[in-house]
């Protein structure tokens, strides 16, 4: 690879971080600990977790939050996989670029792609419903867990989705409305079911994450006053439901 136009590209410096986290975190079995190790405070820490978590079929880390003084946390089988297959590559990488110059290098660090959606879901494509405008995309995120996304038909074909094709699904926190209860009766598209893992609040909004199975997770900010109205705790159940238009796809 290193001799390819593959090796090219590097490897962002979020997803060493990222790495870096996993791998403390398999040395020291605490997210508190490790977030101390790589200079992130413990919230930061907890949601990068989240976030690579959320990008894999099965969690690279299994915890539950201890707080800051910390909760038991170990790297699972794939987690170790994958930490392994990213130094190879990154050693790869690192030698090839080392031999760019300094030009070259920013054509291609240039061409990475950073997000402000939040919620960041891999995901495989299972169905295509085409429309003379639109399409209807369907993505497993884990077994019995979909989202559905409304997009053009110029981006499936620009994009090259295909059923059993990978893709991620981004979501912004704030397009994600909460709601309790059963036999809810809406016109969104998605409703994900979901227990609360936690709630933070500031002076004017709730950040709240829920727990969506599969080792999956979603973070939907909603007003301060809703949450309140809502009694929203730890433990709850609710229901995140999102717009299909307001789940954009991307591919790698």
């Amino acid at each position: 690879m290193a001799d390819g136009l593959g090796a090219l590209v590097t490897l962002p410096r979020t997803a060493r971080a990222r790495m870096a986290l996993v791998e403390a975190v398999g040395e020291l079995g605490s997210i508190s600990a490790a977030a101390k190790k790589v200079g992130l405070s413990y919230k930061a820490a907890w949601d990068a977790i989240q976030a690579v978590n959320n990008l894999f079929e099965s969690p690279l880390v299994s915890a539950s939050p201890g707080g800051r003084s910390g909760g038991a946390a170990q790297v699972t089988e794939q987690g170790h996989a994958v930490l392994g297959a990213f130094r190879r590559v990154e050693a790869q990488m690192d030698a090839a670029l080392a031999r760019l110059d300094a030009d070259t290098l920013d054509l291609f660090w240039s061409l990475g792609m950073r997000t402000s959606a939040r919620n960041a879901l891999r995901g495989e494509i299972t169905s295509i419903t085409g429309g003379a405008v639109n399409a209807e995309v369907t993505l497993r995120l884990a077994d019995g867990l979909e989202i559905v996304s409304v997009i053009t038909q110029h981006s499936v074909e620009d994009l090259g989705l295909v059923v059993g094709a990978p893709a991620i699904a981004l979501v912004k926190a704030s397009f994600i409305l909460l709601a309790k209860g059963e036999g809810l009766r809406t016109s969104a598209r998605n409703q994900i079911a979901g227990v609360v893992a936690s709630r933070e609040d500031g002076a004017v909004n709730s950040d709240i994450r829920l727990d969506i199975g599969g080792g999956k997770t979603l973070s939907a900010v909603i007003t301060l006053e809703s949450a309140r109205a809502l009694e929203i705790a730890v433990g709850d159940k609710l229901t995140a439901l999102i717009k299909a238009p307001h789940v954009i796809l991307a591919v790698e």
